[in-house]
């Protein structure tokens, strides 16, 4: 190898050293954090908070719990997942892809029932065979598909602990996560929704005329954890943040529950 080649591979290796020394730095810079849809606008005043704080570019993805954790299984790189349930974040930890150690539940949240602000509908008393069927009178239920969406099998559990699943099964409308469920309502696409307390609190044009027993349902949880592979300083940090006054306040402030 000739002196001019020797001086090129030289080159070569310091940059790829210098590169490999500021990759991690500007790595460090910023964070991304997959969470439940029903997080959004709470998680965005708490990822504002962090920023200022930490000057680390706070980066959320918001759609359904299972949506997130399957991008998670397929290698997306979040530092971070906030679930809506603990089912997810199950799955994950059993296929090792969340650090166990860093887990911890953050979050509570209630069940309602909602239909458009200027629905004839006002208020639901939500016992054993309240007839939610006549109440949609043939229109849809507005849910989170209770195949995989938290609160689509948080609703399909309370409804049939009431005796009403049977009868609204056949007529629903399933979506891929509560804050599109939200929407089908808010339009008047159909009379009824069954969403968060966190989500009809957002909107102006829906209304809460039912909240759901607490006992008819598992407690709604959102769990958070580090992901795998991913534990990060910003993402330790973030999840330390999350448990700070400064989070729990606005947390609070949204109608959330802080573990």
């Amino acid at each position: 190898m000739n002196r001019i080649t020797r001086s090129f591979f030289a080159v070569l290796l310091g940059l790829s050293f210098v590169a490999g020394l500021n990759a991690p730095a500007r790595a460090a810079g910023n964070l991304t954090v997959f969470a439940a849809a029903s997080l959004t606008n709470s998680l965005n005043d708490v990822g504002k908070l962090f920023e200022k704080k930490y000057g680390i570019t706070f980066t959320p993805s918001y759609l359904s719990s299972s949506t997130l954790a399957k991008q998670i299984e397929n290698g997306a790189p979040a530092g971070v997942f906030l679930s809506a349930d603990e089912k997810w974040m199950d799955y994950l930890e059993k296929k090792k892809l969340i650090d166990p150690a860093s887990r911890f539940n953050l979050l509570g949240n209630t069940l309602v029932l909602i239909a458009p602000a200027g629905s004839r509908i006002n208020k639901v008393e939500i016992t054993k065979g309240f007839n939610l069927a006549g109440l949609l009178a043939g229109g849809k239920l507005s849910v989170g598909d209770p195949a995989h969406v938290p609160a689509g099998i948080y609703a399909k559990q309370a409804l049939k602990a009431l005796h009403e699943w049977k009868s609204v099964k056949g007529n629903l409308a399933r979506e891929e996560n509560v804050r599109l469920a939200l929407v089908l309502v808010e339009r008047g696409e159909t009379p009824l929704g069954i969403v968060y307390a966190t989500d009809a609190a957002i909107s102006k044009k829906v209304k809460v005329v039912g909240v759901f027993p607490a006992d008819s349902h598992p407690p709604i949880v959102y769990p958070a954890a580090l992901v795998a592979g991913q534990e990060t300083p910003a993402a330790k940090n973030f999840l330390a943040f999350l448990k700070t006054p400064q989070a729990r306040a606005v947390f609070e402030k949204y109608g959330f529950s802080v573990k």
